[in-house]
């Protein structure tokens, strides 16, 4: 059968933002946004500090009303706590409650943090181990591949703050510096004066990624740089004056959002529908669980699964079998006799044909 067109009339309710606030230090970007929580117009609030060490403080300011999320530090869990929230955010959605909030401070503490992972991969690989054997000084190249996955970390991050259910807001250092070209040299004027630009410490496209973007400077006043909306127009290179500035006017007065403003209509882009599955198979603890996900496979179409994608969570399927009945040796499981090695080929084999038996029901894709 042909795919059948799905689709529907726009709503033409205004989303709720996903916000940065950006700008010098000491302009009161933590204070602003913390300040948000006091507002009646929004749901439970929560502060994600990774840098800054001002959420136990803040919550003094007078009204405000917000939980901070604790974590280790490490990525995964700063990672996966966006993503809780971004879970109640989407219960607090469905059940017709106020928007729940989520501030992150700070987008730049995450990407230096990222970066920081990248150098250190870098050191660690065979080719700069002997540079800097050779020379303790000696440049760093960090290759493409490791800023890859850099740039893939952040992104999940900003995909859930995209697609959160509720008002998302992350906070960024900004100042001005000297332009350079791509060689890294100064880029002059014709009076042969240094060119001056801003810049956001952040990853390069956290500026397209939000919807709304407003920039603060101490003893100035915050200007809106950029949002996507129907309601009014900020021109390139031409900001937008905020006098009184408060986050509760931007969202609900000048953008008019309001309790029937509805998220983002944003899933998340995906290469296949493999996705899913393989986070399963990974978490399959035995054979029982690789059988229960096989006895699924079993149904086919019903899986929603193209003919590609079935045979690939099919091999996964059996391949975690196979690791499940053959575990890896550690450093410690070497066999050290003939005999040793024997029982443990022995042993394999028969491993492998255990996980055979996970592939013995037909399968109709």
């Amino acid at each position: 059968m042909p795919p059948k067109i799905k689709s529907r009339k726009p709503t033409c309710v205004i989303p709720f933002p996903f916000i940065l606030l950006e700008g010098e230090e000491g302009a009161g970007k933590s204070y602003t946004a913390i300040e948000f929580t006091k507002s009646e117009r929004v749901g439970s609030c929560y502060v994600l500090d990774l840098s800054e060490g001002t959420a136990d403080e803040y919550g003094a300011i007078p009204g405000a009303r917000f939980e901070v999320i604790e974590h280790d530090g490490s990525y995964v869990d700063i990672a996966e706590q966006v993503e809780a929230v971004k879970e109640e955010a989407r219960r607090a959605a469905a059940a017709g409650e106020p928007p729940v909030v989520l501030i992150v401070d700070s987008g730049t503490a995450l990407w230096r943090m990222l970066s920081d992972w990248a150098h250190a991969r870098a050191r660690r690989s065979k080719r700069n181990r002997d540079k800097l054997r050779d020379d303790p000084d000696a440049n760093i190249d960090v290759t493409r591949n490791l800023w890859n996955d850099s740039v893939n970390r952040w992104d999940r991050v900003i995909r859930a703050m995209q697609t959160f259910p509720g008002i998302a807001i992350m906070l960024a250092r900004g100042k001005e510096i000297s332009a350079t070209n791509e060689d890294g040299q100064p880029l002059l004027d014709d009076r042969r004066r240094p060119v001056r630009e801003w810049k956001v410490g952040a990853q390069k496209d956290l500026c397209f990624d939000v919807t709304m973007w407003v920039r603060m400077r101490r003893d100035q006043t915050p200007e809106l740089v950029k949002a996507r909306t129907l309601k009014f127009r900020v021109e390139s290179g031409k900001p937008m004056q905020l006098p009184d500035f408060t986050i509760e006017r931007l969202v609900f007065d000048l953008l008019g959002c309001s309790t029937a403003s509805q998220p983002r209509q944003m899933p998340v882009l995906v290469g296949d529908r493999t996705g899913p599955w393989m986070e399963r198979i990974a978490a399959a603890a035995d054979r029982d669980a690789c059988l229960k996900l096989w006895d699924e496979l079993d149904a086919g179409s019903k899986t929603g699964l193209s003919e590609m994608e079935w045979h690939t969570v099919r091999g996964a399927v059996k391949a975690r079998a196979a690791e499940l009945a053959a575990p890896k040796a550690g450093i410690d499981d070497v066999p050290e006799s003939d005999a040793a090695r024997l029982r443990a080929a022995a042993e394999a084999q028969q491993a492998e044909a255990d996980a055979e038996i996970v592939g013995e029901t037909p399968v109709a894709a």
